[in-house]
């Protein structure tokens, strides 16, 4: 249901995380339910209302579905709500909640993610429970879920959730936003294949996937490809009945929460305290306990510093906080007892009976506290070995409203991206974390404040209600993309209309592509020959029309089929043209020479690789075909490699278009293209009547490019620019005798 506001929904917001963002205590007869503090909460509150800047409209209040510490008989008939959210638990049992929980997910998916292989566990209980608890999740939304809702799933602990909406629930909005970073593909595909077959279908059941950064957006593109065979389009990919976008959404944090703080009584009293008790420069940093965090480098860079820099001795201090985590795991123990092992060895051979070189912290902070650290240490030493996005630097930068300070980030975290400003280093660089903690303590206060403004203005303006906001404009947009895309199948009306508009026009001009159009799909390409009744019928067109074969085939097997016809022959996606009546080719001013001998030895090889494929060379354009491969599932393999392989090679000097078409990779220069083509001839002549037919990628271009005006039919059910769709080739002949009659 639309709201008079454009673009606005009308419908509740509907969260699914693994954790409700309440503590619930029992209270007499009721409960209370006690908000957590947290960024997304707060940024959720600010996507509902009835202002002007909400993107979401709705009189309902947000519900939250997410995993219950509490028994069902401790919450059986309470009512789970506050002015704000509905609480739905979820109960998971103790056993499949170990397995999942701690074992597929922070055992093998969170190692896996951030870079730590040898610490993944795969054991097959561990998939079964996530598969269990996912649908346990989906019980409970299922329950709950009303036509117009729009559901957001939270993070890589229901990864599976998307695509179980999607087959009960296809007409509702799905957004997923994954929290940690998306590994490379030779990462990913550690996984068992039918586990990352099984994650990457069940994300790619949202209608907007979320990342924070550009680089977990181009990794995981490379893993539907490579996994599902899914290529993408500007980062949308076409699933043939609907469109999933993926994007880069850099989570960020309250901002005026940490800036209006620095002049909070609390927080001025944690400052003058630290600063009453530390004399020295302090360089400050807090972090969860977990291997991802990088201490221990940070501690050995620190340590570099000191055994270089001795007239900083006695002058500076480092202020580590490590908040307890975990730390029933024997990992975590060990990890803890390395880092207090080298706390106390670096400040036995460096600090003396008036100077501690490391003030080392296990404990969480208050708000207050934190801020106090934040608003007066000179130095944030920043350094996970891998992190999606790292909330620390962007509070620290917010806190600092006297603009001093320097920020120490490693370019591991996903937050190096948008802060520039920063010293950054990587984490396993000692003397790259040493010579940068010099450089910061040394830093004029001039240089200070030019930095740290420049990255507050940023966070200022892409806080986390501007990323929750950017996330469901785009969630908004999605549809009108489907809604561009829509699939219309002509009826005998439909036809009808296309009938009367071709007749009552005087002149006419057809583009036909031959493929899949006018000739079968068929397993060898030498064997799709049109059939005598369509060549018949297309010269019955041409003879009181303007009509173009529009084709990616070469010029030498389109002459043979087509010669006898007074018609325009387009070969090679618009690269070669033969007029009608012309005998003569004319070659695409735009095409420059001496590109294939740099591609045709990656694609030669690929064929080698591939029982079955060939290497077609055409005058304009490389061809890899694989539709006669012995073995269809390992070729397409093959193809979703090569594909990779050349977007990685192929420079943008070279300008060079890599097609990705039915059962064929094909490499072109990017000057022209079945689109430009046929503008071209519209643009020649006053045509009153435009009508262009096409199966492939490659007719996108086309059906895009042709005048709003025209009648643009894609053949197959794929999403598709064009205005209009026929279920199969078969109908093609139908069609236009239809038309011609």
């Amino acid at each position: 249901m639309k709201n008079t506001q454009e673009n606005k929904q009308i419908g509740r917001l509907v969260i699914v995380a693994y954790r409700l963002p309440f503590k619930i205590v029992r209270e007499g007869e009721g409960v209370n339910l006690f908000q957590n503090s947290g960024g997304l909460v707060s940024a959720v509150l600010s996507l509902v209302g009835d202002g002007a800047q909400n993107p979401i409209v709705s009189g309902d209040k947000i519900q939250w579905i997410g995993y219950a510490d509490n028994s069902p008989e401790e919450l059986e008939g309470l009512s789970l709500e506050n002015d704000s959210f509905k609480a739905h638990p979820v109960f998971i049992p103790d056993d499949v909640n170990e397995n999942y929980y701690e074992g597929f997910c922070n055992d093998l998916i969170w190692p896996l993610c951030h870079y730590f292989p040898t610490h993944a566990r795969f054991d097959d209980a561990y998939f079964q429970a996530y598969q269990q608890a996912n649908e346990l999740f989906f019980e409970k939304l299922d329950e709950i879920i009303q036509p117009g809702d729009i559901v957001w799933v939270q993070d890589y602990q229901l990864m599976l959730l998307p695509q179980m909406i999607r087959k009960k629930h296809p007409d509702v909005k799905v957004g997923f936003f994954f929290h940690i970073p998306f590994p490379s593909y030779e990462l990913f595909r550690m996984l068992p294949v039918q586990w990352r077959k099984a994650i990457v279908e069940g994300i790619i059941g949202a209608d907007l996937v979320g990342f924070h950064t550009n680089d977990y957006v181009e990794y995981f593109l490379k893993a539907v490809r490579m996994v599902l065979g899914h290529g993408n389009k500007l980062h949308y990919i076409n699933l043939s009945n609907r469109i999933v976008k993926i994007d880069s959404f850099p989570i960020s944090i309250d901002f005026n929460k940490f800036n209006d703080a620095y002049t909070d009584p609390e927080v001025v009293k944690e400052r003058e305290l630290a600063r009453d008790m530390l004399k020295e420069k302090i360089i400050f940093s807090v972090d969860r306990l977990d291997y991802s965090k990088g201490i221990l480098h940070r501690l050995y860079g620190f340590e570099r510093f000191l055994e270089e820099n001795p007239n900083w001795h006695g002058r500076v201090a480092f202020v580590m906080v490590v908040v307890p985590s975990r730390d029933t795991i024997d990992r975590y123990q060990q990890m803890k007892s390395e880092i207090d092992q080298t706390v106390g060895r670096i400040n036995a051979d460096y600090g003396n009976i008036n100077w501690q070189p490391i003030i080392y912290q296990y404990r969480s902070m208050t708000f207050a506290e934190l801020v106090g650290m934040y608003s007066t240490s000179d130095v944030a030493l920043i350094t996970p070995v891998r992190d999606g996005m790292n909330l620390v630097c962007k509070e620290y930068v917010a806190s600092r409203q006297d603009k001093h300070g320097v920020l120490i980030l490693s370019e591991m975290a996903g937050a190096a991206a948008e802060l520039g400003e920063a010293l950054i280093i990587n984490p396993l660089d000692k003397q790259n974390i040493a010579d940068s903690i010099k450089l910061a303590l040394d830093m004029p206060i001039e240089e200070q404040e030019k930095r740290m403004k420049v990255m507050r203005s940023r966070i200022r303006e892409y806080d986390v209600f501007a990323w929750t906001n950017d996330f469901f404009t785009q969630i908004t947009m999605i549809e009108q993309e489907h809604e561009k895309l829509k699939q219309v199948f002509l009826t005998d009306q439909g036809i009808g209309e296309i009938r009367d508009a071709y007749r009552a026009s005087k002149n006419r001009i057809l583009f036909f592509d031959y493929d899949g159009t006018l000739a079968p799909i068929v397993a060898d390409p030498a064997k799709a020959i049109v059939s005598r009744e369509v060549k018949q019928l297309i010269s019955t067109f041409a003879e009181s029309d303007t009509v173009v074969i529009i084709s990616g085939r070469d010029r030498h097997f389109l002459s043979e089929l087509f010669l006898d016809l007074p018609v325009h022959i387009i070969a090679e996606h618009g690269a070669l043209i033969k007029a009608k009546g012309s005998s003569e080719w004319v070659l695409n001013e735009s095409y420059e020479e001496n590109w294939k001998e740099s591609i045709q030895p990656i694609m030669d090889l690929y064929a080698k690789r591939c029982p079955g494929a060939v290497v077609e060379e055409k005058e304009t354009s490389l061809a890899w075909h694989y539709r006669t491969a012995e073995d269809r599932e390992y070729a397409t393999r093959r193809a979703q490699e090569l594909v990779w392989q050349l977007k990685n090679y192929i420079q943008p000097e070279l300008n060079l278009q890599i097609i990705d078409g039915n059962k064929v990779v094909e490499v072109k220069k990017t000057a022209f293209n079945k689109g430009t083509a046929a503008k071209d001839l519209v643009e020649t002549g006053s045509y009153d009547f435009i009508m262009a037919m096409g199966d492939d990628k490659t007719d996108e271009d086309m059906f895009i490019e042709l005048p709003d005006t025209a009648y643009t039919i894609k053949v197959g059910d794929m999403l598709s620019a064009a205005r209009a769709h026929l279920r199969s080739q078969e109908e093609v002949f139908s069609f236009l005798s239809k038309i011609k009659d």
